[in-house]
């Protein structure tokens, strides 16, 4: 182990902060959706073992720890077990194909209320990666700039640009308003159809 890899009190403290700031802001944006319980439980698996030593050990302040764990071993172990406990990632909306990709990796359609929680931990990400930096259209371009087409869904992707696009071309107030409006709508939705098959 090197010694930029060693766990400091100053890297624990660090990371406690930015993992708490960071959850205390997708909260209250999940809050303004409606998302309560989400808000309210969104990425406690950071605090445990799995995760928070390792993300302390390569905690910089500047990017995920994960990175720093994949540069060091080859893969992140953190988000191995980050992804398999958090629904607001589309990584844990993949599974084997048996069918339409012999073989295959296939992405399953993420539910609206995930794809939403997932909008506002992508907001959260940047406000508090990039602090005083941090420009509305930055979340946009950073879903832009990576390699997800093969393994989010389309109708997921689709959604999550669209929110984004929304985000960066009419401000939050006019984002959240209507991500707000479209999950209302899902939820009379999904509640008149349990009624039609109730009866």
């Amino acid at each position: 182990m090197t010694e930029q890899n060693k766990i400091t009190f100053s890297k624990l403290t660090g990371h406690f902060r930015t993992i708490t700031r960071h959850r205390h802001i997708v909260m209250k944006e999940c809050f303004r959706l409606g998302l309560y319980r989400q808000g309210l439980l969104h990425d406690l698996s950071k605090y445990s073992p799995s995760e928070f030593w390792v993300g302390a050990r390569y905690y910089t302040g500047k990017e995920s720890p994960n990175n720093g764990e994949r540069r060091a071993t080859g893969y992140s172990s953190a988000w191995l077990h980050h992804k398999g406990r958090n629904k607001h990632h589309y990584e844990y909306w993949i599974d084997y194909s048996t069918r339409e990709i012999k073989g295959g990796i296939k992405p399953v359609r993420m539910p609206l209320k995930y794809v939403c929680e997932m909008f506002c931990d992508r907001v959260a990400a940047s406000k508090v990666y990039l602090g005083s930096e941090y420009n509305k259209t930055d979340p946009l371009n950073y879903f832009l700039s990576g390699n997800t087409g093969r393994f989010m869904h389309p109708d997921t992707a689709s959604l999550l640009e669209r929110y984004l696009r929304l985000l960066a071309d009419e401000g939050e107030d006019a984002a959240f308003g209507q991500i707000r409006e479209e999950l209302e709508k899902a939820k009379w939705t999904n509640r008149n159809s349990k009624k039609q098959d109730a009866k």
